[in-house]
């Protein structure tokens, strides 16, 4: 599994986002994600990834207790699961949004492919 900042950047030029090297990965603890999510979505909850976008790229801040706690209740190894979120979090630094049925699943299509090319199981795929 590549590094996480490799992967992101991997993930942004896949997706033609042209992020560029101004993508950071962080991961942080559930306390961290907490209060972000609180703070700019109005959530008083850890969440799995948040996203922030720059002028050079973005920043993509996972929970590693949350990501943790969901593979292992889905399944799935934790790094796949991590490298699935860490896409996630790139396509939202390049504009994908999944509030709307329909672009919810032109995401979700766009996740399983990039993940595909880093031989990652699709997420989406009912086992």
């Amino acid at each position: 599994m590549p590094r996480a900042e490799a992967l992101a950047r991997r993930a942004g030029a896949i997706a033609g986002a042209g992020l560029g090297p101004g993508v950071s990965v962080v991961l942080a603890d559930d306390r961290t994600l907490r209060r972000l999510n609180a703070r700019h979505r109005g959530r008083d909850k850890p969440t799995n990834v948040l996203s922030f976008p720059t002028s050079g790229g973005g920043e993509v801040i996972l929970a590693l207790g949350v990501v943790r706690r969901e593979a292992q209740a889905a399944g799935r190894r934790p790094s796949h699961h991590l490298a699935h979120l860490i896409i996630h979090g790139v396509l939202h630094l390049a504009g994908y949004d999944h509030h709307h049925p329909g672009d919810a699943r032109r995401m979700e299509l766009r996740e399983a492919r990039l993940l595909h090319r880093l031989r990652v199981p699709n997420p989406w795929r009912l086992a």
